[in-house]
């Protein structure tokens, strides 16, 4: 296992490397270069990886699927569709291609063949969803990659070779995908940061998606599936494949994403986690408006961070109000902000006796109107487990303080809301603010304890929030701390008798000083 300063040498040196390598091409757009190498060369490995084992178990541990021929591979080719969701010849796999790409002068068409070569090779298969559209992002023939095809090639055999030096193996991890998929994350991280507003929009920072994975799955030991209806990059899906997925390998993963460049990161994502084609199922559409997987449902774990104040059709959709998710509330969420609807909508996917751990702006805690009327029928039902206000400016793009809104049906143990006051449980790092295991740590002991603590945590029956005009936000019902110094009237009193008396003395002096001078 990697320590804490080799993964941040790790990670210092890639972003250094994949930030000089761009040049002048915008950083938020070539992305798609090093994270699309990187899955390359990760699938590469990984099937040949996957070969050498099974002949290895056959009695011939020298065999090196990268050195036969196309003809030869083509007699497991139906077999690693079948297993592994996909097919490389040899002479397509990454450590082969970057082998040449300095000198090849059809360096672009030899990429474009063999992504088209790899999404083909899972059409009609049970994989063709998960592997269809992958490599669209990666665009050889972008003019932001350079003028002429000579200059756009010269870029594209520097990006695989440099991917091809990582250090990405065993050296730094106990296996190589957890270290690729790290790493992945580590690029996406950083490219959010440098793109600001545009990139943050897909990424949870690592610290937030732990603590709502901590939430969500809190004793309840036998979750199968998890979902995150606005997915993004899924880094939310990937916090269980690193707690609950090691105990558990049959761990489902369901995510929907509307934005093609995020669907597609997210699904890269999940094979960098080694997740198999087969345990994944994330689908491209609008969440609001076209669910996909509401056979699917229910889910005992729900996590998401979906868009704020999000334009939708609401009221203007006449169908929308009779939506079995939206239905039980009496009203939609209001046209300005659906923050609401998707929190009616993950009600709605959710199991009897699981959780939802959702981030949520703060409006939708106060506001009146229609999300007042939302609020009231959450809380009138008991669904309302948990509001838990986060620190200031965690979030790229977004200064703002947030909150995590826990949901839960029957597993509920009282009926009462607890809230949850962490704004001040996080440390500065450079113009962000970061939650660190402790302040997680602290947060869970809140949230499992479920009592008062001051300036902390207040539990707070139903029927007080129903009175207090649906009112979720944890001021109203945490004190704050009283950091102000204490003032004592009657010490500043005599500093100021003390003051005024020096003062009538120096005057004196003064006059004195010029009577003198005038004489």
């Amino acid at each position: 296992m990697a320590t804490m300063q080799e993964r941040a040498e790790l990670h210092k040196t890639i972003w250094k490397i994949a930030n000089d390598l761009r040049g002048s091409v915008d950083g938020w757009e070539f992305k798609a270069y090093v994270l699309g190498s990187i899955f390359y060369r990760f699938i590469s490995e990984n099937i040949c990886d996957y070969i050498h084992q099974l002949m290895k178990e056959a009695g011939q541990p020298d065999f090196d699927y990268a050195n036969i021929s196309d003809e030869m591979a083509e007699n497991i080719r139906q077999k690693m569709v079948e297993e592994k969701g996909y097919f490389i010849l040899p002479s397509q796999l990454f450590q082969n291609v970057v082998k040449t790409a300095e000198k090849d002068e059809n360096l672009n068409e030899r990429l474009t063949n063999i992504f088209r070569s790899i999404e083909a090779s899972a059409i009609g298969t049970a994989s063709e969803e998960d592997l269809r559209g992958l490599f669209s992002d990666f665009s050889v023939d972008s003019a932001s990659l350079g003028s002429t095809v000579i200059k756009r090639n010269q870029l594209l055999a520097k990006v695989l070779q440099t991917v091809a030096q990582m250090e990405l193996g065993s050296k730094y991890n106990d296996t190589e995908n957890d270290t690729f998929g790290d790493t992945y994350e580590f690029l996406m991280q950083m490219y959010a940061s440098q793109a600001g507003k545009s990139g943050g929009e897909f990424f949870t920072p690592q610290q937030v998606s732990e603590l709502l994975a901590q939430l969500a799955s809190w004793n309840n030991p036998n979750i199968n599936k998890v979902y995150d209806p606005a997915c993004g990059s899924g880094s939310l899906l990937l916090k269980f494949a690193k707690t609950i997925g090691k105990q558990n390998p049959n761990l489902q993963y369901f995510g929907q994403e509307v934005n093609p460049t995020t669907y597609n990161l997210c699904r890269i994502n999940m094979f960098l986690h080694n997740v198999n084609f087969d345990n994944f199922d994330i689908r491209l559409e609008d969440t609001l408006l076209k669910p996909q997987h509401m056979q699917d449902a229910p889910f005992d774990a729900i996590v998401s961070n979906p868009p704020y104040s999000l334009k939708w059709e609401g009221k203007d959709n006449a169908i929308l109000i009779n939506d079995e998710r939206y239905a039980p509330a009496g009203v939609l969420a209001p046209k300005s902000a659906a923050d609401l609807a998707f929190t009616m909508h993950m009600l709605w996917h959710l199991s009897e006796r699981g959780t939802a751990a959702i981030v949520e702006f703060p409006g939708v805690l106060y506001r009146g109107g229609d999300e007042k009327k939302i609020r009231q029928y959450l809380i009138k039902n008991n669904y309302v487990d948990t509001v838990i206000q986060l620190p200031a400016n965690l979030f790229f793009g977004v200064g703002i303080a947030t909150c995590i809104i826990v949901l839960k049906k029957s597993a509920k143990v009282d009926s009462s809301v607890l809230f949850i006051d962490a704004s001040k449980l996080f440390q500065k790092d450079g113009n962000k603010n970061v939650l660190l295991p402790e302040h997680q740590d602290k947060i869970m002991e809140l949230f499992v304890n479920r009592k008062d603590e001051q300036y902390l945590a207040k539990l707070v029956k139903n029927d007080d929030i129903l009175e207090n005009d649906c009112n979720l936000s944890v001021s109203s019902y945490v004190e704050q701390e009283d950091t102000h110094e204490v003032i004592d009237i009657a010490e500043v009193n005599a500093k100021l008798e003390t003051l005024v008396a020096e003062g009538n003395e120096l005057n004196k002096k003064i006059e004195s000083i010029i009577k003198e001078l005038g004489e």
